[in-house]
């Protein structure tokens, strides 16, 4: 904070209260008997006694005699007796003529009026100067409002507006306050938080571009190996070729249904990945699982007859998940139970693999988790993942377990 002339003026006002305080303990020390004059004062009486004409009268006083009755008086308004002379603070001294005590001479220096008068201009003095603080303080609160308070809440709001992400109104630069050198940074700072949002933004866009491009580009491969599959499947004789050819169909139909999903999602600036369930029979789950199982490790299974709330390409990929994991990590035969539990249709999935440590069991559907077994796999640690977040996403939920030998998948999924 730079140096303020407020600050002076209030090291002053002190200087000047210490100066009154010194000068008013030095009147109060004036007040005091001077013995200097009461001692020619009392050579003059005791010389002169009876010639009031020759008394020095320097000093106030009066005289009086052994019976208190008054002899001599300098002046109106003195004290004429000692009892109101010890009243006043007055100075009494016997009067001693020839060797003989003739009276009492009473100094009337009439001190209460005296101290009242001090006390009254240390007020007066005191009232003064506090006034003289007060506007010194009234005047230092305006310049820290000015300076301090109204710039810092500018600065304030200019920071609210920031957060909200409304960064194209600058910040109004002011060097006349203790802000001014902030003021400056603050505005650089927006500015160069704009640049960083635009370029974002352009690198978003150029992303969402390619996503677009390689989308559609996609498609024509996609196309021509659905084409070629069903060709294939009509002029094979083998039923087991012709069911892999229905395998290769199906695929490639999950392919280009993602592929649009995908799509759609880049152009219309989606968020998150789109899921839409609807009531269906389960024999659809049968039919899911059995595309997901491509290569025939499952056992056979029984599905209930029931209506189960899901979305038809998000449990496809959700089961080709589960299947995928099976066979990369596993590779063993695959036992499916799928059984009615409450409100839930349960499809449970258990392989003979090595599963995974139980401390990392919480952590395999966080988004790049893997287990620690996985580490020679290709992956991303995105498949349980996917499977949780759009299972959720159909009101379900999904389990996860380690067996005696082996692991386990649950998909709960809503009947009603």
């Amino acid at each position: 904070m730079r140096k303020s002339p407020f600050v002076v003026i209030i090291l002053l006002t002190f200087v000047v209260e210490a100066l009154i305080c010194y000068f008013m303990v030095r009147d109060v020390k004036d007040l005091k008997t001077d013995p200097v004059k009461v001692n020619d004062c009392m050579y003059s009486i005791t010389d002169n006694y009876g010639d009031t004409s020759k008394y020095d009268t320097s000093l106030e006083y009066v005289i009086i005699d052994n019976d208190g009755e008054l002899v001599y008086k300098t002046s109106e308004g003195l004290s004429e007796s000692v009892n109101e002379a010890i009243k006043t603070r007055g100075l009494i001294l016997d009067l001693v003529v020839d060797g003989v005590n003739v009276g009492k001479v009473i100094f009337d220096y009439n001190m209460n009026d005296q101290l009242k008068e001090i006390k009254i201009n240390i007020v007066v003095i005191f009232a003064v100067i506090g006034v003289l603080q007060l506007v010194i303080i009234l005047m230092w609160y305006v310049y820290v409002n000015h300076n301090i308070v109204r710039p810092f809440k500018r600065l304030n709001s200019f920071a609210s507006r920031v957060a909200e992400g409304n960064l194209d109104v600058p910040l109004t630069m002011d060097r006349g306050h203790v802000f001014g050198e902030f003021t400056e940074a603050f505005d650089l700072m927006r500015a160069e938080l704009k640049k960083a949002r635009a370029a974002e933004k352009k690198a978003n866009d150029e992303k969402k571009e390619m996503v677009a491009k390689l989308s559609h580009d996609i498609k024509t491969p996609v196309a021509s190996i659905k084409s070629t599959s069903e060709v294939g499947y009509e002029l094979t004789k083998e039923e087991r070729t012709k069911e892999m050819f229905n395998v290769i169909n199906g695929k490639t139909d999950q392919i280009k249904a993602l592929v649009d999903n995908l799509f759609n999602s880049s152009v219309q600036d989606a968020t998150e990945i789109e899921v839409n369930p609807g009531m269906q029979t389960s024999e659809v789950i049968s039919e899911i699982i059995k595309n997901a199982d491509y290569l025939g490790r499952a056992d056979s299974f029984d599905m209930p007859e029931c209506y189960v709330y899901f979305d038809k390409l998000r449990l496809q990929q959700v089961f080709d998940n589960i299947f995928m994991n099976s066979y990369k990590y596993a590779n063993t035969d695959i036992k499916v139970t799928i059984f009615i539990q409450g409100d839930y249709l349960v499809v449970r999935i258990a392989d003979e693999g090595p599963g995974v440590k139980e401390e990392e069991l919480p952590l395999l559907k966080d988004k790049y988790r893997r287990g620690s077994n996985a580490s020679d796999k290709d992956g991303a640690g995105l498949g349980l993942y996917l499977a949780d977040y759009f299972v959720e996403k159909m009101d379900g939920k999904l389990g996860l377990k380690n067996l005696e030998k082996g692991f386990e998948v649950s998909v709960y999924l809503r009947m009603n």
